[in-house]
């Protein structure tokens, strides 16, 4: 009853109330990209907030779990994931012809055989919850103060239009890329905003997204509403493909171009690169073939942060270093070198029940934090519509060298340290790693403070560490992808040994 009403909510109409709890009634298999390296902790996530088992992709950044259709909420407001889809069907060993006409022949014929009507079933059921929460959102933005927030980059207006998305965003792209010529485009593996965002990659592989377009204007065969008396809306898509793998006879642009004229001529739907109600996705890698409806039109790792900096860490990325440490209730934690506050925003959200202390040495940095905090704290307000009371964390500019806090007086500290590429250099972290391992060893608890460290410079950390190797312990190591780069989470465990206070008493 209570999703045949929601359904009516979502503007369905009456005779689609039913139809709309049959629809919450359907078990849907989704697939889940998250950051390179935290599959296991994005698996952990859904079994615990989803009472779901998760199968960990060979196909590096991605996960599949099933569950019930009508559990799509929660299954948006993972923590871990960065963009979902709902599987089609999946080949586990889809076995390629050698020629290559053949094998596009093979794609091209495996359309008509694919079980398309739950999926399908199922985005339009995450379509409907879409225009409800739209709606909420733009009853939410009627003040001036509200629309304010738009005209500032906040996130209560839905999409961000002022950022140009990664691989993984393409749903939002103002514009389609297509490769020129017959290979693959080596596209890099992150890709920076217009407002100079470095993000994470969600794939170690240079997976090639490619978008087919075609001229026909036919009618849909899967209309979605009416236009007008008796006349079906006509269905907009487009087909991404993500292809790894040397050992096809094909390219991405091809696998699309040919796979999206199939799905054009069996569903009767209009090709649309930019302005599309569906995406269609044919992921590739090597042997295994996963076909997909993607669910998201922005990446979920978008959630915080509305004030960027030069290097902006993704929120998914933040919430897998923070549960590596594993925060308990009282905990202090804090990230010494915040940046926009992408760490501690995430802690704050997720383990409120801890105190986060942000800090940075560069005051833009700081205010950037500061920002991203108080569009936080309106979102919140918006959501509930009441004053919004807080959040347990703090923004102070410092020296990361000469922490104003009491030795061993935190318990956790989780950080984005300098690559030595955008902001400092690889020469001055010689002195900077071994400078802030101590001082962050001085403030941790012994016996049972921790350290998430996140960085690319990795022969300069494990020369640092040897030399604080009576202070850190190394416990776990995860490799990622960070814009491309080959980056390292160190998880490191205080010892018990006494730290040296060497700052000057005031």
């Amino acid at each position: 009853m209570a999703e045949a009403e929601a359904a009516g909510d979502a503007g369905l109409g009456p005779a689609a109330a039913q139809e709309g709890a049959e629809l919450a009634e359907l078990a849907a298999v989704i697939g889940a990209t998250v950051p390179t390296g935290f599959e296991q902790t994005a698996a952990e996530e859904v079994r615990e907030k989803l009472g779901s088992a998760s199968r960990i992709s060979k196909d590096r950044g991605k996960i599949y779990f099933e569950v019930p259709a009508r559990s799509l909420p929660q299954v948006h407001r993972l923590r871990s994931v960065d963009n979902l889809f709902v599987v089609v069907q999946e080949f586990k060993d889809y076995q390629f012809k050698e020629n290559k006409e053949d094998a596009l022949k093979d794609l091209e014929d495996l359309v008509k055989k694919l079980p398309w009507t739950d999926p399908l079933k199922v985005w339009e059921l995450n379509n409907s919850l879409k225009k409800k929460k739209t709606k909420r959102k733009k009853h939410n933005l009627q003040s001036p103060a509200s629309r304010g927030k738009l005209s500032d980059g906040g996130e209560e207006g839905g999409a961000d239009q002022n950022n140009t998305d990664d691989q993984e965003d393409c749903a939002q792209s103002p514009v389609a890329v297509e490769p020129t010529g017959g290979q693959d485009t080596e596209n890099p593996q992150g890709v920076t905003s217009r407002n100079g965002v470095e993000e994470e990659e969600d794939s170690e592989q240079s997976d090639v997204k490619v978008e087919v377009q075609a001229s026909s204007e036919s009618g849909s065969k899967a209309g979605e509403g009416q236009t007008g008396e008796g006349e079906a809306k006509v269905l907009r898509f487009r087909v991404t493909c993500n292809r790894a793998g040397d050992k096809h006879s094909f390219t991405s642009n091809e696998a699309a171009r040919d796979f999206g004229g199939a799905v054009q001529e069996h569903f009767q739907w209009k090709a649309d690169m930019t302005n599309f109600d569906v995406e269609v996705l044919l992921n590739i890698h090597n042997n295994e073939v996963v076909v997909g409806i993607a669910l998201t039109e922005e990446s979920l790792h978008r959630r915080n942060i509305t004030h960027f900096g030069p290097t902006t860490l993704r929120s998914t990325l933040a919430y897998g270093m923070l549960r590596l440490c594993d925060p308990q209730p009282t905990d202090i934690i804090v990230d010494p070198m915040c940046g926009t506050g992408a760490i501690p925003i995430e802690g704050a959200a997720e383990w409120p029940c801890c105190y986060h202390i942000a800090g940075d040495n560069n005051p833009q940095a700081v205010k950037r934090a500061a920002n991203n905090i108080s569009s936080l704290l309106r979102k919140n307000e918006s959501k509930d519509s009441s004053p919004a009371l807080g959040v347990p964390l703090d923004v102070i500019q410092w020296d990361i060298c000469r922490l104003p806090l009491r030795t061993g007086s935190v318990d956790i500290v989780v950080t984005d340290m300098p690559f030595g590429k955008r902001i400092g250099s690889k020469k001055k972290n010689w002195d900077l790693y071994p400078a802030c391992l101590m001082e962050m060893g001085r403030i941790c608890t012994p016996g049972t403070g921790r350290a998430v460290l996140l960085t690319q410079d990795k022969k300069c950390f494990a020369k640092a560490l040897s030399r604080v190797g009576h202070i850190w312990r190394r416990a776990q190591t995860v490799w990622v992808n960070v814009g491309g780069l080959h980056a390292a989470v160190y998880l490191l465990r205080r010892t018990s040994e006494p730290a040296q206070d060497t700052r000057p008493f005031w």
